[in-house]
C-alpha cells in the first residue's frame, strides 16, 4: 500500500474516533447534567469516563492484534499531551487564565503518586494480570472515593424517563462508531508505521495519542469559553488519571505484555514529571496563567522531539 493511501486511511480511522467521542461526551453530559453533582465532578468523573473510551477501545485493539506496546504508547503519549499541550492551549485560546477550584488541589499529592504507580509496576518492561488489576482497584477507589459523598448528595434527576432513553440509546450508538474507528485506527497505523519506516509505538504516541485529546479538547475548550472552568480541569484531570491506572490496568488483564522499557524510563516520567509542574503552576494564585500554559507547550515539544529521537536512532 502506497505511504499517501495509508495516511489516508489512518485519517479517516482518526476522523471515525474523534467524532464519536465527541458525540458521546455530548450525550454524557446531557445524563450527567439531569442529577445535582458539582461542575468538577462531572468533568472528573463522569465526562472523563467518556472521554477514555477511545484510548480504551484503541489500546484494548491493539492487545488483539498483538501490538499491546502501540496501546502503551499511546495511552502516556495521550496523558502528556492533555497535561500540559491540551491545557496550554486552552488557556492560550481562551485569552484568560483558568481558575482552580480548592477540591483540585487537594489531590496534588494523590494524583502524580497515582500515575506513578503504573511506572513502578512496569519496571520490568512486563505488566501481569495481577498488577493490571491492582491498577484498575487503585483507580476505581479514587473515584469512588471522590464520588461517594456527592452521588448521596444528589437529587432525583431532573430530566425526564424518555429524554433519558433517548440519550442513552444515542450515547450507545456513538460508542459503536468509536469501536469500529478505534479498530480500524490500529489497523491503519500499523500499515502507516510501515509504509513510512518509522516505529508504530511513535505512531501511538504522537499522532494516535494526540489525536485521542481531540474530544476532551473540544470539551474543555467550550466549557471554559462558557465560564466553566472546573468542569474544564475535572474533565482533562480525570481522563489522564484513569488512563494511567483503569486503562492500563485493562489492557494488562485482557492479555499480560512485554514491551520496551524506555515507555516507562522516558514516557512515563515525562507523564509524571508533566503532572507535578501542572499542580505546581494550579497553586500559583490558584490559576494557570497564559505565562505558564507557554511553558507547558514547551514542555510537550520537547517530549515529542525526544520521543522521535528515541524512536528513529
Amino acid at each position: 500500500m502506497s505511504p499517501i493511501l495509508a495516511a489516508l486511511l489512518f485519517v479517516g480511522a482518526l476522523f471515525l474516533v474523534i467524532r464519536g467521542a465527541t458525540l458521546a461526551t455530548g450525550y454524557a453530559l446531557k445524563l450527567a447534567e439531569s442529577f445535582h453533582l458539582s461542575k468538577y465532578t462531572v468533568g472528573f468523573i463522569i465526562i472523563a469516563v467518556i472521554s477514555i473510551l477511545p484510548e480504551t477501545f484503541i489500546s484494548l485493539s491493539s492487545s488483539f492484534q498483538g501490538m499491546p506496546s502501540f496501546g502503551l504508547g499511546m495511552l502516556f503519549g495521550s496523558n502528556i499531551a492533555d497535561l500540559t499541550l491540551i491545557f496550554g492551549l486552552i488557556v492560550l485560546l481562551a485569552k484568560r487564565g483558568i481558575r482552580i477550584e480548592a477540591k483540585v488541589l487537594k489531590n496534588r499529592f494523590v494524583y502524580p503518586l497515582l500515575l506513578l504507580l503504573p511506572l513502578v509496576m512496569g519496571l520490568d518492561g512486563y505488566f501481569s494480570r495481577a498488577e493490571g488489576i491492582a491498577l484498575i482497584l487503585a483507580g476505581s477507589i479514587f473515584y469512588y472515593t471522590a464520588l461517594k459523598d456527592e452521588v448521596r448528595a444528589s437529587a432525583t434527576p431532573k430530566q425526564d424517563p424518555t429524554t433519558r432513553r433517548r440519550n442513552v440509546i444515542l450515547l450507545l450508538g456513538s460508542m459503536v462508531l468509536l469501536l469500529v474507528g478505534s479498530h480500524l485506527t490500529v489497523e491503519s497505523a500499523s500499515v502507516l508505521a510501515r509504509a513510512f519506516g518509522v516505529s508504530p509505538i511513535l505512531i501511538g504516541m504522537l499522532v494516535v495519542g494526540l489525536g485521542t485529546t481531540m474530544p476532551e479538547f473540544f470539551f474543555a475548550l467550550k466549557s471554559v469559553k462558557r465560564r466553566n472552568d472546573a468542569m474544564a480541569v475535572g474533565d482533562l484531570l480525570g481522563t489522564v488519571l484513569a488512563d494511567a491506572t483503569v486503562v492500563v490496568g485493562l489492557l494488562a488483564l485482557v492479555r499480560p505484555f512485554d514491551f520496551p522499557q524506555h515507555i516507562i524510563y522516558v514516557t512515563g516520567v515525562f507523564m509524571v514529571l508533566a503532572s507535578i509542574i501542572l499542580f505546581a503552576f494550579m497553586r500559583s494564585k490558584r490559576t494557570l496563567s497564559r505565562t505558564e500554559a507557554v511553558i507547558l507547550l514547551v514542555i510537550w515539544l520537547i517530549f515529542a522531539l525526544t520521543e522521535f529521537w528515541m524512536n528513529t536512532r
